[in-house]
């Protein structure tokens, strides 16, 4: 697809979503915790995708390829439905990995420009949701590793943006667990981690460098308009705010995502708990003293 076609799109995107009556929920930017690692160093699979677009040819199998997606791909769940369940009240035993930066049920997302992930025509999970375009040399591409059971992890490693530039590389990664998996504290059942972020924005997207127009979306979509975002998505500077950090889901009782804090911070009861243990720790230590 060349760029004046996708900047075509792009602007009808844009009119639609001006229209759109949706709920959208703020993730605040504060969740994010530092890190200088991915979750795993084993990206598994290269992905191979359409052509590109909407297209039904296969694409090189290098991977490389603009606005491809792959699927549908089973979930390897062990529970009765081998499903993510309750994912914005839907369950889904299989999804498609899209290029540009999520994965998507029912069907594959050729869509480069985010109107935030709520704007998705299907229900979505976007760790970067952006114009990714792995044509570039220097460019990697999208992986899949699903080799741990009950666990599936999407790796965008070092890929470039529309169109075919190399220049700036983004690198992140998507993780989906099933409900038997057992999740460590402080982990959760959806987790995103970035690496270096180097752009935010492709060509058509208004983009020029890497930077300007729309920028990309971080976060989830019901496929009706509805979603959780973060503060910064489709903002300027959303791939600085991300670079290196990462951030762990649950979704609770309605299906909504939830961010699982790292470092919980303790009910005031627990504090005052805290404080009777070592007072007590104080006394005893104080008597074992005096009868030394």
């Amino acid at each position: 697809m060349n760029r004046f076609t996708k900047a075509g799109l792009a602007m009808a995107v844009s009119l639609l979503a001006a229209h759109a009556t949706a709920q959208v929920t703020t993730i605040p930017d504060t969740a994010l915790t530092p890190t200088t690692t991915l979750y795993t160093n084993n990206f598994g699979a290269v992905v191979v995708t359409t052509g590109g677009g909407n297209a039904a040819n296969v694409g090189a199998p290098s991977g490389r390829n603009d606005d491809g997606f792959r699927g549908p791909i089973d979930f390897n769940f062990t529970n009765a439905g081998h499903q993510l369940t309750n994912f914005f009240g839907g369950n889904y035993g299989s999804f498609y990995v899209n290029t540009n930066g999520n994965i998507t049920f029912n069907q594959g997302l050729a869509s480069f420009t985010p109107s935030g992930p709520q704007g998705a025509s299907q229900p979505v999970i976007a760790p970067f949701f952006a114009d990714v375009d792995t044509r570039g040399n220097r460019s990697g591409v999208v992986h899949l590793n699903q080799v741990v059971s009950n666990q599936t992890v999407v790796t965008w490693d070092q890929v470039g943006y529309f169109g075919a530039h190399d220049n700036l590389l983004d690198t992140f990664q998507l993780i989906v667990r099933g409900p038997d998996y057992l999740v460590p504290v402080g982990e959760g059942q959806i987790g995103f981690y970035w690496n270096t972020m180097g752009w935010e924005t492709g060509d058509a997207s208004g983009g020029s460098g890497g930077f300007g127009g729309t920028p990309a979306a971080v976060g989830f979509g019901d496929g009706a308009q509805n979603g959780y975002i973060l503060e910064g998505s489709t903002a300027n500077g959303i791939s600085r705010i991300v670079n290196n950090e990462f951030i762990w889901f649950n979704l609770n009782a309605q299906g909504v995502p939830i961010p699982v804090p790292v470092n919980p911070v303790p009910e005031p009861e627990t504090y005052a708990l805290m404080l009777a243990g070592l007072a007590a720790l104080g006394v005893i230590g104080r008597r074992r003293k005096a009868r030394g």
